[in-house]
């Protein structure tokens, strides 16, 4: 059966709706980060578990990812960002719906598809337009993946304070219905295609694999690290990894096509990704219960108090650096090359968890750190793509965009389960069944954060990466070596 195509638009147009679609994706995954130190008395339940309703998504869009990649390799790109966005709308439904957290757990999860919309949108880009267009569009369609979620933290903010803390469910999915509208009417489909079965062996066992790792992670504190429940799933989980990647390298059309990844170029431009979404993560979580913990003298003297509506409005210039800074870091990557801009992004974010650790009294001084990290965020986000298609073939850029995406997502996830313990491990009882994470663990979530962002910087630098210049008006190339050849 033919599928109904919308009429070509202008490139403006689908890079808007492309990157609308990516900005809500995002916002899926921070969602319910303004109401996260409520979740466990909304849900009746314990902080560990309430805390799998940002990891489940989290998760979900990790496996989403190469999942949606390969699927837009095979079937369309355009079919798939429908489809995904069609998960977004399902799951939205089922959390405005319900007050108990495994009902709400399996709708986060089901939000988190939504995330396949971004490499697969920097896919279609790469194949509809012009040469001139494609560095800026992937980068702000890059970019989108930490974006979204700052933008959306003052609305979900002002939603969960104003209303019924559900409203932000059902305001998700009507956003979601809107989106998909707009794709469906306004953006054509790809006639690039790669041949092929889908890898229900890989998708299985990569998905096996992070749930394992990622609640070892989280439940590590409760079970006890040595325990032989925790030492049993993590090692499950890394054994399962290892034997997915050893079939993924001996199939014909594997769910991740990880002989092309093998190249030093990509294989060092997902581990700095890896960091970098942990990155991320790490402020995201920390900051909005950091700025809400309730002064008390003597007591919790670090709090500052913030309504969930000014912890919003406090962070959410963070997400407008970072889409201010992806063409900045577009016209980066021409100048100086990608490798060194995604360094220049590590050493940036280092250098905001660094501030964070010793400013963290008053709300203008997280406001400062988080515009740090978020530009850093920004810069490096939107150099990753450019370094993962000077190495990908043509063919296989969805599967490649989609794998660097994974991994973004992998750090994040691992950020949110491991962090989320820490926060949890350390606290303050304030009575009446309340507590809160200590200062001393707020610090420690920061100086993670500063290390994961300063070894993506030297990840950054080893890459191997050879960037040629042309110089203007002269049609000389200018070669500017600096890495190896690959």
């Amino acid at each position: 059966m033919k599928t109904l195509e919308a009429k070509p638009v202008k490139p403006r147009v689908l890079i808007a709706v492309l990157c609308f679609g990516g900005l809500l994706a995002s916002f899926m995954q921070t969602l319910v980060i303004p109401i996260v130190g409520r979740l466990p008395a909304y849900l009746d339940t314990t902080s560990d578990n309430a805390s799998w309703v940002i990891t489940a998504t989290l998760l979900t869009a990790a496996v989403a990812m190469p999942i949606a990649g390969r699927l837009a390799d095979m079937f369309g790109k355009r079919r798939i960002i429908l489809a995904c966005i069609g998960a977004m709308i399902i799951g939205s439904i089922i959390c405005a719906m319900t007050s108990m957290v495994v009902p709400m757990i399996i709708g986060r999860g089901i939000q988190g598809l939504a995330m396949g919309v971004i490499p697969c949108g920097i896919s279609l880009l790469r194949d509809k337009l012009d040469p001139a267009r494609i560095p800026g569009a992937i980068a702000t369609m890059s970019a989108t993946l930490g974006v979204g979620g700052a933008i959306g933290l003052p609305v979900a903010a002002w939603i969960t304070q104003t209303f019924d803390w559900h409203v932000i469910f059902w305001v998700a999915a009507g956003l979601a219905v809107f989106t998909f509208a707009l794709v469906f009417t306004l953006v054509s489909e790809s006639d690039a295609r790669s041949p092929g079965t889908f890898d229900f062996v890989g998708a299985i066992g990569l998905t096996t694999a992070l749930v394992s790792l990622l609640l070892a992670l989280s439940k590590g504190s409760t079970w006890g690290w040595a325990s032989a429940l925790t030492v049993g799933l993590a090692t499950f989980g890394l054994v399962t990894l290892a034997a997915w990647g050893w079939i993924e390298l001996r199939i014909k059309t594997p769910l991740v096509d990880l002989r092309t990844s093998r190249q030093p170029v990509i294989v060092l431009t997902n581990a700095a990704s890896v960091l970098f979404g942990f990155s991320l993560m790490a402020i995201g979580l920390a900051a909005p219960q950091l700025l809400q913990i309730p002064n008390i003298p003597g007591v919790v003297d670090y709090g500052m108090g913030q309504t969930i509506l000014a912890t919003g409005l406090i962070l959410a210039p963070g997400g407008l650096m970072m889409m201010f800074f992806s063409p900045v870091s577009a016209r980066m990557n021409i100048k100086i090359g990608p490798k060194i801009t995604l360094l220049i992004g590590g050493m940036v974010i280092t250098l905001g968890y660094v501030m964070s650790v010793f400013m963290m009294s008053e709300p203008w001084q997280i406001f400062v750190c988080n515009i740090v990290v978020s530009i850093g965020v920004g810069i490096g986000y939107s150099a990753m793509p450019a370094l993962i298609m000077s190495a990908a073939p043509l063919h296989q850029m969805a599967a490649a965009n989609s794998l660097n995406s994974l991994m973004r997502s992998i750090g994040t996830a691992i950020a949110s389960a491991l962090l989320a313990t820490i926060l949890a491990s350390s606290v303050i009882d304030l009575g009446g069944g309340h507590h809160v994470p200590t200062e001393s663990a707020f610090q420690l979530v920061f100086i993670i954060g500063s290390g994961a962002a300063l070894l993506a910087a030297l990840i950054a630098l080893s890459i191997p990466y050879k960037f040629v210049r042309q110089s203007a008006g002269s049609g000389v190339i200018e070669s500017n070596t600096i890495a190896a050849k690959v």
